[in-house]
């Protein structure tokens, strides 16, 4: 039985083995590959020789941020990846860490709830009421993990956690070792390795801002959009072919459906259509992550609704649900680019366009 999302590590595990076989240049102590290798990893490249195979790019943006990254995690820096929701920060923490240590699976998920403890270690209160504190009744969170292996953590949406939670890692980032006092002069230092990525979405700015000594710990690297539409089309074309073939839904992408949906996308994201007129935009975040759930979305529903098998004719009311989530009035901004810009695309004689007109009264 196939699990429903695989780890990258397993997903990609030729390509790692391939990468490591070759990988003969100087990298940092508990690396699994050199620096190169992992941009290499990340990014794709084209078979090396015969025989050799092709390493998939996975992560669409700037090869320099990917080098910045490795670069600071191979100075032992904490690295933060900061951006708005849905351009790929855990995607890219995530290939970072298989391809470093072999493991993305060291995560804590950063909520109004997380405690020090799941930062930091806990107790089996069982045994702790049973025999006192001990290694054995001693909880080891992932961070504490990571270390004792040396291996990379990832703090996900770590804005999201209370200030004195975040802060409990000041001293961890310095230090690069964890005290248990309860078991008195224990403690557990880093391996080498050892690294921590968290991320944060620019979108929870003031939610609980991070303090002036915690962003020392880190260098801080922006994920900005995908620039080019091209790539992007492609991206989002690739990514809902991979969930239609989760879903065992044997269904080729319509590729003019994923051109609209990321034309519309860009257009109400940037404020300005392709042509150059003025856009309003919604307070939605309109990623490429969303692009790629509805396309997924529009592409089921003519799978399993036969009714539904001209994807463009739907499209209206999966995009009206994506940018109504955060403020009902995003509606009506989707109504006014329907009418300023769809309108005028479908008078210039453009096929597609006209036919998203026609579904106008869908958006009510």
């Amino acid at each position: 039985m196939s699990t429903q999302i695989e780890l990258p590590e397993e997903r990609y595990a030729d390509e790692l083995a391939a990468l490591a076989a070759g990988d003969t240049g100087p990298r940092p102590p508990g690396w699994r590959l050199t620096p190169r290798a992992v941009v290499q990893f990340v990014m794709g490249s084209a078979p090396a020789g015969r025989g050799k195979i092709a390493i998939t790019p996975k992560y669409v943006g700037d090869p320099g941020l990917v080098e910045r990254c490795v670069v600071t995690l191979a100075g032992q820096r904490g690295l933060m990846l900061v951006g708005e929701p849905g351009t790929a920060k855990s995607m890219l923490s995530e290939l970072l860490a298989a391809a470093i240590c072999g493991t993305s699976t060291l995560v804590v998920q950063g909520t109004a709830g997380t405690t020090e403890d799941q930062l930091r270690y806990g107790w089996n209160y069982a045994q702790l009421l049973a025999q006192g504190p001990s290694e054995d009744a001693l909880v080891a969170s992932p961070v504490l993990r990571a270390m004792e292996t040396g291996r990379i953590v990832r703090i996900e949406e770590i804005t999201r956690c209370l200030p004195e939670v975040q802060d409990s890692l000041v001293s961890l980032l310095s230090e690069r070792r964890i005290a248990v006092p309860e078991l008195g002069d224990k403690s557990v230092a880093a391996q080498q390795g050892f690294a921590v990525i968290a991320t944060a979405n620019l979108r929870d700015r003031g939610v609980t801002e991070m303090s002036a000594a915690l962003k020392r710990r880190f260098n801080f690297e922006t994920v900005d959009p995908i620039a080019d539409i091209d790539a992007e089309i492609a991206l989002v074309t690739r990514q809902t072919k991979l969930a239609l073939e989760a879903a065992s839904v044997d269904r080729a992408v319509d590729e003019v459906v994923v051109e609209v949906l990321v034309t519309a996308f860009r257009d109400l994201r940037t404020g300005v259509s392709r042509e150059g007129w003025t856009v309003e935009k919604p307070s939605t975040v309109l990623s490429t992550a969303e692009a790629v759930a509805v396309s997924t979305s529009v592409a089921l529903g003519s799978a399993y609704f036969p009714a539904h098998a001209d994807g463009i004719r739907t499209l209206p009311g999966h995009l009206l649900g994506v940018v109504r989530k955060d403020d009902a009035a995003d509606a009506g901004r989707l109504r006014g680019y329907w009418d300023a810009v769809v309108r005028r695309r479908a008078e210039d004689g453009q096929r597609t366009w006209r036919t998203l007109w026609q579904q106008r009264d869908d958006l009510g």
